[in-house]
This record gives structure tokens, C-alpha cells and sequence, in this order.
């Protein structure tokens, strides 16, 4: 018997988890960790922040979730990882594992920017279910006191669609109250142009977001870093002040405390290491799937972006996870597998919205190019976003991961998951079986 442990219990760590117990024999014990005790469909937080649905709507109970289903689950705090000793500790206890993995999600760095964050600083976020919380509160009490609103994002951020999806949705909201008016808008980003995010080469997307952009009065600071945020001012690298009355301001992302305090396990700013099985190169007990995995940036800009990790990107990394391990326990036979990295986006702007389709993600890095890229603008992207959504969350329900006619459908936009890897690229420890 073995024991695999999941760190984290979102869109990366619950299926992963389902996806293991669906491989795996019963002998084997799956152990899903987190601290917290609800899962949270994160790309819906924008419509949380504006009142446009109920945080509980878009959260499940996660141990009711598991009951039945042969996976343990432990609510706590992961305070040390040792990966050598094969060992977590939570509140004082310690954890063996045989294989773990980190699907911890987004730790903010907040102290990233002076003035960062609504905690210590004069910013709102919808990174996650608490600040998003926050946002609405603030947001409810700005339709009372309208004034200018600065929506941004700060050097080294890595998934720009909540950028765009807030400040157009801003718009919406403010016009159907009848507040438009009142509140001039500025979006602020470092991607060298609008719809780059963080990716470049993505078809028309920059043609598509500045056009929306001008046609909903939203004036466009693009290539820009901000550098100090205080109360109803910021401060932009070349010495411009925004004034505002509220803002929004995307943070970076890096790894959770405890990652990054692991020697030898993250880089710098706690994102892990992989191979193409998503094993750590020096820890083969240890995969990562999600935002914590260290990706290569497909381009250099001026100003610091990081990698997006979809939440296709990170369910396809948690398919290839649990089938590398279970290939290394011999419960299957077939090659290894990495994940495609091709995604999709679709961000939500109330009235209308836009699809984007890299596939994949990084392009070849011999050819520079990627073997397609999509932008659509439309009302119907909007009605698709709700319909994952409930989509997503019947999935955590039923106890699946990426089911046969979820697969099927991305075949037919010539779409996939996982992909063999050559013999040639596996690692010793991969390759074994």
C-alpha cells in the first residue's frame, strides 16, 4: 500500500484527487489536505465582488464532497514540507507520504507593490474567496460615493483575464444602475499591449480588447508599472497619479510559505520544478500541478509578466499527475503522459464577452509558433462561462474529474489533455515501468 497525499482542494487539487481514486486500487490510500474547508469555483469571484451571485452559489462543502468515496480529508494548515524524509507537518503532526501532490493554488504576494491588497493596503482583489468578499463590501459602498475607478495589475502578474473581466464588467454594472457617468474608468497593465496575457502571439486578441475597450470609455494604460498605491492615489512608474475612489489591483502569485521555505524544492518565488511527468527533477516523490508549477516564459517584455495557468491547463496537469503515478505503480501500462498545456479562456464582460484558445499555451520552441490561436467576441461567450460553471461544479458533486464527454467535446475543437512523452524524455525513476 501506498499513501498519496493532494495539497490543496481546488479546481487542480479536488480533481486530481477524484481522478487518482478512479485509478488506483482500493489498498492505496489518497489523503486530500487544505485549510480550507469549502471549494471555490475562483473564476466566478469577479461576479462575487459585484453582488452578481452569492459566494455559497459558486462553493461546495469539501468533506461532504468526499463522503463515500475512499479519499481521506484533513483540514489544516500546512506548516513544513520535508521532501527527503518524505514527510508534511499540520498544527504539530506529522504526515508520511510516499507520493505527494502540491496543488496548493495562489499564495498573493501582496508586498509586491507599497500599498498593495485590501488587508495592509488600499486596493480590492478577487484572487480568492475572502478578498472577493471584501471587494463586494467595498464595491457596495463606492454605488453610494461613485467616483474614478483605477483597475490594474502589477509587475510579475501572471493571469490578466480577471483584469479585463473587472473592468468591463465595472462598466456593465455602473450602467445599469445609471452610475456610468459619474465614473470615469482606467485600466492599468504591463503586458506590453492589451490581450497579450502574459502569452503574446494570441490571434486578434489585442485588436479585440482595445476596440471593447474604447467602445465602453475605459481609457487603456498599457505597458505601464505601477509603483506605490495610497489612499485614492496611485503612482505609475513614469510619474503619472491616478486618483480613485476604488481599485481593484491584480497581485502576483508565488508559492505558499511552506514551499518556498523547502531547501531545494521551489525557485525564488516558490514555484516548483518539473520534468515532463510534472515530477520534481530532484525529488521524484514530489508532482505539482497548477499555479505552483514553474513555467518558462514563451517571451521576455520590458516589464515582468509570469505564465497563466488556466483551469484547463491545471486539470490537464492533474490528468497526467495521476496517471504518471499510476503508471509508476503499475496499475497501468500505457506510455506517460504530460499535459498539452492547450487552453481556453473565457472572460465574462456582463453583455458580451471573448474566448480565447491558445493551443497550446507555450508555443514550439523550435518554430516560435503555436499550432492555433482563437479570439471571439460575443454574447454567447458570456452564457458559455455560466454554463461551465454549473458544468464544473455538477462535476465535484458527482465525484469526476475530466469525464469521457468532456474529452469528446474538446476533440471536437481539436483540443486535448495529455500526450505521450518519448521514451527518450522520461526520467529514470519514470521510465522504470
Amino acid at each position: 500500500m501506498v499513501h498519496v497525499v493532494i495539497l490543496g482542494a481546488g479546481i487542480g487539487g479536488l480533481p486530481t484527487a477524484y481522478e487518482l481514486r478512479h485509478l488506483l486500487p482500493k489498498c492505496h490510500r489518497i489523503t486530500l489536505i487544505s485549510d480550507h474547508p469549502k471549494f471555490t469555483f475562483i473564476p466566478s469571484l469577479p461576479w462575487v465582488a459585484f453582488d452578481l451571485t452569492p459566494l455559497e452559489n459558486i462553493q461546495l462543502d469539501i468533506e461532504n464532497l468526499l463522503l463515500g468515496r475512499g479519499i481521506d480529508w484533513i483540514e489544516g494548515k500546512v506548516t513544513a514540507l520535508d521532501p527527503q524524509a518524505q514527510t508534511l507537518n499540520i498544527a504539530g503532526k506529522t504526515i508520511n507520504y510516499d507520493y505527494a501532490v502540491i496543488a496548493t493554488g495562489a499564495s498573493l504576494a501582496l508586498d509586491a507593490v507599497p500599498g498593495l491588497g485590501p488587508e495592509q493596503g488600499y486596493t480590492q482583489s478577487v484572487c480568492n474567496p475572502h478578498h472577493a468578499l471584501l471587494a463586494r463590501e467595498a464595491w457596495q459602498k463606492f454605488l453610494d460615493h461613485p467616483g474614478p475607478l483605477v483597475v490594474g495589475a502589477v509587475p510579475g502578474v501572471s493571469c490578466f483575464g480577471p483584469l479585463y473581466e473587472f473592468a468591463l464588467l465595472a462598466d456593465y454594472v455602473l450602467r445599469q444602475r445609471g452610475l456610468r457617468d459619474q465614473v470615469p474608468i482606467t485600466l492599468v497593465t504591463p503586458e506590453p499591449y492589451a490581450g497579450h496575457l502574459g502569452i503574446g502571439g494570441m490571434a486578434n486578441s489585442s485588436e479585440l480588447v482595445t476596440q471593447l475597450l474604447q467602445q465602453r470609455d475605459i481609457e487603456l494604460i498599457e505597458n505601464t508599472e505601477i509603483t506605490e498605491i495610497n489612499p485614492e492615489k496611485m503612482t505609475l512608474a513614469d510619474g503619472r497619479i491616478l486618483p480613485f475612489q476604488y481599485s481593484m489591483v491584480l497581485p502576483p502569485f508565488q508559492g505558499a510559505e511552506f514551499l518556498r521555505l523547502a531547501k531545494g524544492l521551489t525557485d525564488e518565488n516558490g514555484f516548483v520544478p518539473i520534468l515532463p511527468t510534472y515530477q520534481h527533477p530532484d525529488f521524484p516523490s514530489i508532482y505539482s500541478l497548477g499555479v505552483v508549477v514553474q513555467l518558462t516564459l514563451p517571451e521576455q517584455t520590458s516589464i515582468p509578466i509570469g505564465v497563466p495557468k488556466t483551469g484547463q491547463m491545471t486539470e490537464a496537469m492533474g490528468m497526467a499527475v495521476a496517471h504518471n503515478i499510476a503508471r509508476e505503480l503499475g496499475v497501468i501500462k500505457t506510455a506517460a503522459v504530460t499535459p498539452t498545456l492547450e487552453a481556453i479562456c473565457m472572460a465574462d464582460f456582463g453583455d458580451t464577452g471573448i474566448i480565447f484558445i491558445a493551443a497550446p499555451v507555450l508555443p514550439d520552441c523550435v518554430t516560435g509558433k503555436r499550432r492555433s490561436s482563437v479570439a471571439k467576441r460575443g454574447r454567447w461567450v458570456s452564457w458559455m462561462k455560466v454554463a461551465f460553471e454549473k458544468f464544473f461544479l455538477m462535476k465535484m458533486r458527482l465525484g469526476m474529474s475530466v469525464p469521457w464527454f468532456e474529452r469528446w467535446g474538446l476533440r471536437i475543437l481539436g483540443l486535448s489533455l495529455v500526450a505521450p512523452i518519448p521514451d527518450s524524455q522520461l526520467p529514470t525513476t519514470a521510465s522504470k515501468n
